[in-house]
């Protein structure tokens, strides 16, 4: 497999390929040291990346889905249509609810004009019709690229409007070219919710609180998520940020738990709120039966409550009987394919549990805008070292919040169960994968095609700008970014909805209609050494 992989990345030019060969690996535990990539580094120009920019992290990703503020795309309108409603993140009034704007699209449309002598007047002026004619509570002001280069001041603007309507004004600088991947907009975003959101509210909570971090309600998952822990006990005080609401999230310090599903997009403010008030962050997953069964354990043995231990395996039990039948029904049609998964956050390394509840095999995995942390795990922050477009994002350097800062844990606790949960701790990707499968960072268009050709995954889960070259080969694509308009996904009730959605696309008759050069043509490369007569 190796001389394989060298044959993909020796097609390039030597300065190419001595960057991508850093960002594949072939997985080997049996490595006398810990494997590494590199990954949160540019892309190469000129190569036909996954990637998305900063503002697609921030208001796309994390900002864009509280429904009960109003999200303006300070640029060309290009950048707010684009990121208008196409992850599919789903919001509905909850009892004492009054505001949902998700269905919205709010942008100041800069012009030519508007780029030569600036944008802010403008600016003010959608401010002021919002106001007008939908009197929000909340407004979130995202700047794209062209606003960044000429200079518009929209914290000053955000100042401005929070003084004349009385309502939280918040300003987001989250350019397209700030950083080298949508996660500089994750890490902005995060940072803006902790300093003016997060700690602002004082709701009573109970004993079982417990916040979902990087959860985005795609195809409806929170809701089933949450459907979960209700039914067990738990208490949700908010979602960041899938059908969230600044009125939730102010209240986040107040939880006794924060549960992290993405750990890309969310992990700033997950160690930004243990330091700042206290709480532990347990890092869970609830894509897969397995992996679900695991994640409500973990929750479990966190608050060591004898009667919250017995209500979860009732549960558990009880969901199993519901679903088990359509798994058993499907997995029949899965079991030995192979996957292949390129994925933005965490979901390349989610979805394998799922695949593997199906009985299929993942033998390429990688993300979009991975750190080394998402393939090594936490133990390696302290090695990674800082560059220029690390330093562009802001740092916030926070102490413990004198009145709400507190301990749910002794230290003995907190000692004993971070041997047996993972507390405060993201093991990565590289970990969990076969021997042998390959671990991907940014993967391109070129690489796409060998890669099919060389492992031929019978699917391959991707997001938009992949789907239809891997179509193309006569593959099936799974899009996992919004899930091709069905879900949810997560949760016992979406892994029954993934076996089917699966099971269905792998039978379909389409795919071997379809015949790429490399199902036709010769594969194997050979040379004469010596004629024999």
């Amino acid at each position: 497999m190796k001389d394989h992989l060298s044959r993909i990345v020796d097609k390039y030019p030597a300065n190419i390929f001595k960057n991508r060969k850093e960002h594949i690996v072939l997985v080997d535990h049996d490595s006398e040291n810990p494997q590494t990539i590199t990954a949160n580094t540019r892309t190469i120009p000129g190569i036909i990346t996954s990637r998305g920019c900063c503002y697609a992290g921030c208001k796309g990703v994390v900002i864009g889905p509280i429904k009960d503020a109003i999200t303006i795309t300070h640029g060309p309108i290009g950048c707010g249509y684009y990121s208008w409603a196409t992850r599919r993140n789903k919001a509905r009034l909850e009892e004492g609810e009054t505001d949902n704007y998700l269905n919205y699209c709010f942008s100041t449309d800069l012009q030519e004009g508007d780029i030569v002598f600036g944008g802010e007047k403008k600016l003010k002026r959608a401010i002021k019709e919002v106001v007008e004619i939908f009197h929000p509570q909340n407004i979130m002001i995202c700047s794209t690229c062209p606003v960044g280069l000429i200079g518009d001041d929209i914290n000053a603007v955000a100042a401005w409007a929070e003084q004349e309507f009385h309502i939280k004004v918040l300003a987001f600088s989250c350019e397209g070219y700030k950083g080298v991947t949508q996660s500089a907009g994750h890490h902005i975003a995060n940072n803006g919710l902790i300093k003016n959101v997060v700690g602002t509210g004082n709701t009573v909570t109970g004993k079982y609180s417990v916040n979902l971090l990087g959860e985005y309600n795609i195809g409806g998952d929170s809701w089933e998520i949450e459907r979960v822990l209700t039914r067990i006990g738990y208490e949700v005080v908010s979602v960041m940020t899938g059908n969230g609401s600044i009125a939730k999230i102010k209240n986040a310090h107040l939880a006794n738990l924060n549960l992290v599903q993405c750990y890309r997009s969310i992990n700033y403010i997950a160690e930004m709120i243990q330091t700042k008030y206290g709480t532990d962050w347990l890092k869970v997953n609830f894509i897969g039966v397995q992996s679900c069964i695991e994640s409500l354990r973990d929750m479990a043995r966190y608050f060591d409550d004898p009667v919250l231990i017995a209500r979860t395996e009732e549960v558990i039990a009880e969901e199993l009987d519901e679903i088990m039948p359509v798994i058993n029904h499907y997995q029949p049609l899965c079991v030995g394919k192979t996957a292949a998964l390129f994925v933005g956050g965490s979901r390349a390394l989610h979805y394998q549990y799922l695949f593997q509840d199906l009985g299929m095999e993942t033998v390429l995995a990688g993300f979009e805008f991975a750190h080394r942390d998402d393939y090594e795990g936490s133990e390696v922050i302290p090695f990674i070292k800082e560059d220029a477009d690390s330093k562009n994002i802001e740092t916030l350097h926070l102490e413990p919040d004198e009145k709400h800062y507190r301990l749910v844990l002794s230290r003995e606790k907190y000692e004993t169960l971070k041997k047996q949960i993972p507390l405060n701790y993201f093991g990565g990707m590289i970990k969990v994968m076969k021997n042998n499968s390959v671990v991907i960072d940014d993967i391109n268009h070129y690489e796409i095609d060998e890669f099919l050709k060389l492992l031929k995954p019978d699917i391959f889960c991707a997001g938009i700008k992949e789907k239809y070259q891997i179509h193309k080969s006569g593959v099936f694509s799974k899009q996992l970014h919004s899930y091709d308009y069905t879900g949810p996904y997560a949760g016992f009730k979406g892994a029954a909805a993934f076996a089917r959605d699966i099971a269905l696309g792998l039978t379909a008759p389409v795919w071997n209609m379809i015949r790429p050069p490399w199902k036709t043509e010769p594969m194997l490369e050979g040379s004469l050494i010596k004629e024999v007569i």
